[in-house]
């Protein structure tokens, strides 16, 4: 039952594309600096360094500014990767004035996607050691266009990315409900026309879960629920022979600081937007030596 992961095909265009456009948004062939202090060519060595311990991610659109900037890839590290203060995550070669070009858009993407793969990372050992330790799925309260790059960096951490876009899965929310009742939503999704292989539905309180799943459905998302509640609905579930079978989601406030309270309540996932929208940056640097003196 595990969410597919962001989609391929494409994938290295894409990262090239948004590392070309991240670095034009920067003006890195106009460092006004760097062409008034470095006439001609300076021949250097950079080095990015991590500045605290995490996960590493974000490698990929770096690695496509590098490469953008007519700079050599000595060595990397991979995607996934445990940090720790000092790590060299990424050596480049190549002329110096090219690599202060692109060393703020580097760091911001091995910064940014880092921060989210070490929140990631934190959340899954917080409730490993539940009985039945439940995934951690990303959302898809994400920065605009940076999704892919972001629930990548969610996998990175251990995580699931979950829907990719609107089109991935059925999720009945609220607001449609609040619209179509959920028996007529059900026909038309079950009908020829809707064939939707896989239906969730959101729930908020005991009372709806009975419906929702006595409606045939097996995938439930309950939304916005105290670990006491979250617990008294899957309570309920079991006592009314409806647990079994069924996939059961969790989400709306949660975070890496408080998923430990919700693991052992019984779901077989926790969504945490805050891995997206919330995580902090994981710091880094980059040193640049020049190779021959300037």
């Amino acid at each position: 039952m595990a969410p597919r992961h962001p989609r391929a095909g494409s994938k290295d265009s894409s990262v090239a594309r948004a590392a070309r456009e991240a670095l034009e948004e920067d003006r890195f062939r106009s460092d006004r600096t760097t062409s008034l202090v470095l006439r001609g060519p300076a021949p250097a060595e950079a080095r990015v360094i991590a500045q605290a311990s995490g996960r590493l991610s974000g490698m990929a659109p770096a690695l496509a500014c590098a490469r953008i900037g007519g700079l050599r890839v000595v060595r990397r590290l991979r995607d996934g990767s445990r940090l720790r203060r000092g790590t060299v995550v990424l050596v480049l070669r190549g002329d110096a004035r090219r690599m202060l070009g692109v060393e703020r858009t580097v760091l911001n993407y091995l910064m940014h996607l880092s921060g989210i793969a070490t929140a990631t990372a934190e959340a899954v050992g917080r409730v490993r050691s539940a009985p039945h330790p439940p995934q951690i799925w990303a959302t898809r309260k994400t920065t605009p266009g940076l999704r892919d790059l972001e629930k990548e960096a969610v996998v990175h951490g251990g995580g699931h990315p979950h829907r990719r876009d609107l089109s991935d899965a059925v999720l009945l929310k609220g607001n449609h409900l609040a619209i179509v009742p959920l028996g007529l939503a059900l026909a038309r999704l079950r009908s020829p026309r809707g064939r939707a292989p896989r239906i969730e539905v959101e729930v908020r309180n005991v009372r709806e879960t009975i419906a929702v799943a006595r409606a045939g459905v097996s995938r439930l998302l309950i939304d916005n629920a105290t670990p006491a509640r979250a617990r008294e609905i899957v309570g309920a579930l079991r006592r009314a022979g409806l647990r079994s079978g069924r996939w059961i989601e969790l989400s709306g406030g949660l975070t890496p600081e408080n998923v430990r309270a919700y693991a052992g309540v019984g779901a077989d996932a926790l969504s945490l937007g805050a891995l997206t929208h919330s995580a902090a940056a994981l710091p880094f640097h980059m040193q640049v030596r020049p190779t021959h003196r300037a």
